[in-house]
């Protein structure tokens, strides 16, 4: 089960993650639903191109700027967040929302909690694998754990201040009483 537009839904993909033994050139990439990390992608590109259903995945110490020009070939493209405390992957999504056009299933994996995913989704996430041993419904819950935003982002294109009309004269007849 995954978070999916502000529901919880069957995964029908599988994330491949390679053992220590394997190599991104020689790992064989089952048939099906299947999210390739970054560099099998990259190795095994000609193989992997006439997939219909592909997608590909990032760790957090790689750049989205890899995938320039080929964003539009995935379903769905997964960023990792190897711990709770690496942010790097929201910088990879907004990247691949804002720079790189990216308008697919862009999915959080790995160390995601319920704590992030309000944030996630203001930087371009739609999708989320939290952490198995969470209760998945729990963290549903955490894209709503705020009703208004101060800043902008590409959820919100305008800041707060930008977006409440204050009347001035009451504001300041207030000040002076």
């Amino acid at each position: 089960m995954i978070i999916k537009n502000k529901a919880v839904v069957s995964d029908d993909w599988t994330i491949l993650r390679l053992s220590e033994n394997e190599t991104p050139e020689l790992v064989t990439v089952p048939a099906g639903k299947i999210i390739v990390p970054l560099k099998v992608w990259q190795a095994q590109r000609a193989t992997l191109q006439n997939r219909a259903e592909l997608g590909v995945w990032l760790a957090s110490n790689e750049r989205p700027e890899e995938l320039k020009g080929e964003v539009e070939k995935f379903d769905v493209i997964a960023v990792d967040f190897p711990k709770f405390a690496d942010g790097r992957g929201y910088s990879i999504a907004y990247n691949l929302r804002a720079r790189l056009g990216y308008v697919g299933e862009l999915r959080a994996i790995g160390d995601v909690l319920r704590d992030q995913m309000f944030y996630m989704q203001r930087v371009g996430f739609n999708a989320f694998a939290p952490r198995p041993d969470k209760n998945i419904h729990d963290a549903l819950k955490g894209l709503t754990d705020f009703s208004e935003t101060y800043q902008t982002s590409l959820d919100q294109k305008l800041p707060l201040f930008r977006r409440v009309k204050r009347d001035a004269i009451a504001t300041a007849g207030s000040i002076n009483e």
